[in-house]
């Protein structure tokens, strides 16, 4: 018996069932790749618009795959939906007005956008402050895309270690804010604190360091005016340093803050030391004022018993308590008060 096992054993087969399973499948599949297709296209197109909320400004800088990284336009706050190009990028700075915190309490200053800051005075007392900066980003547009260009093209440390961009949020905002701004605010506030003396800033520290005298209303008036007087040299200062510092006019409407100066901990302990030392002293001396006064009473009325001898009598009378019924200030004599019936 000779012939292929087909010819021996014919099987049927429907006429042009295989292709037409084979366009079906083709069909498919170039249907799912092209909603595939489309949907990548519209999110790429999508990514090319962007838009700023209300208080935020944004530098756009190219960043295409055959483009340059330079800036390519600046959106104001609260702007329309904007085609800023495929593949750019938008730092979004803060641009209402943001505050950075001063203070002398280590356990408030572990976080970012808040400063401790002690500095010495004229005669070397470490002084803590308490202030507050109030300041503004810039909203002038070619100043935002030299301040990209400076400021916001590197990473800055932050207190946990990470490295942020100033566009990346509220977190790269303070962490630029500790590392670029922080430092003319110190030297300013550190320049300041030094003309003057403890007891000009802080009337107690008197006590202390002139023994046996205390911080009189004249001091404590006195330093007060100087604390103003701080506050208004730093206004003055301050925002003419942030230019310089930082290469322009990036950060204006700059109003500084000063609320107090803090003693360190071991000379508010001797103040406190002193401060009771001064009320034992003055509790004592009236003490002795009394004293003096019922002695002069008791001289003046001793005067008296000896011109009124009756008066004695009467005076000692009174005095004997109304809880003794029978009273004998001498042999053979008693006084008994009647009972009232």
């Amino acid at each position: 018996m000779s012939g292929s096992a087909s010819e021996r054993f014919p099987v049927h087969r429907e006429p042009g069932r295989p292709a037409r399973t084979r366009r079906v499948v083709l069909a498919v599949v170039a249907g799912t790749a092209l909603v595939v297709a489309l949907l990548i296209a519209g999110s790429v197109v999508a990514s090319g618009y962007d838009r700023t909320a209300g208080g935020e400004v944004a530098v756009i800088r190219n960043g295409g795959p055959l483009d340059n990284n330079r800036v390519r336009q600046v959106l104001p706050p609260a702007s329309a939906r904007t085609w800023i190009g495929i593949g750019s990028t938008a730092h979004k700075y803060p641009a209402q007005q943001r505050f950075y915190t001063i203070t002398a309490d280590s356990k408030r200053g572990d976080r970012e956008g808040v400063d401790v800051e002690n500095d010495p005075t004229a005669d070397g007392v470490e002084v803590g402050i308490e202030a507050t900066v109030y300041f503004t980003l810039t909203s002038d547009p070619s100043a935002l895309e030299s301040f990209d260009d400076k400021y916001g093209t590197r990473k800055y440390r932050g207190l946990t270690g990470a490295y942020r961009y100033a566009w990346d949020g509220d977190s790269g905002w303070t962490t630029f804010l500790d590392q670029i701004v922080r430092p003319v605010i110190s030297n300013d506030l550190r320049q300041e604190i030094g003309d003057f003396r403890c007891a000009e800033l802080q009337a107690s520290c008197s006590l202390v360091q002139n023994a046996g005298s205390g911080a009189s209303s004249a001091t404590a008036t006195a330093s007060n005016t100087n604390i103003s007087k701080i506050q208004e040299s730093i206004n003055a200062s301050l925002q003419a340093d942030l230019n310089s510092t930082l290469g322009g006019p990036f950060i204006t409407g700059v109003r500084f803050n000063l609320a107090k100066i803090t003693l360190p901990q071991q000379v508010q302990d001797a103040i406190n030391k002193a401060q009771a030392a001064f009320a034992g002293v003055t509790e004592a001396q009236a003490r002795v004022a009394q004293a003096k006064a019922d002695a002069q009473a008791n001289e003046q009325r001793q005067r008296g018993y000896a011109t009124c001898p009756a008066c004695a009598l009467i005076d000692e009378y009174k005095a004997i308590p109304p809880t003794i019924t029978t009273f004998a200030p001498g042999a053979g004599f008693a006084v008994t008060p009647s009972t009232p019936r």
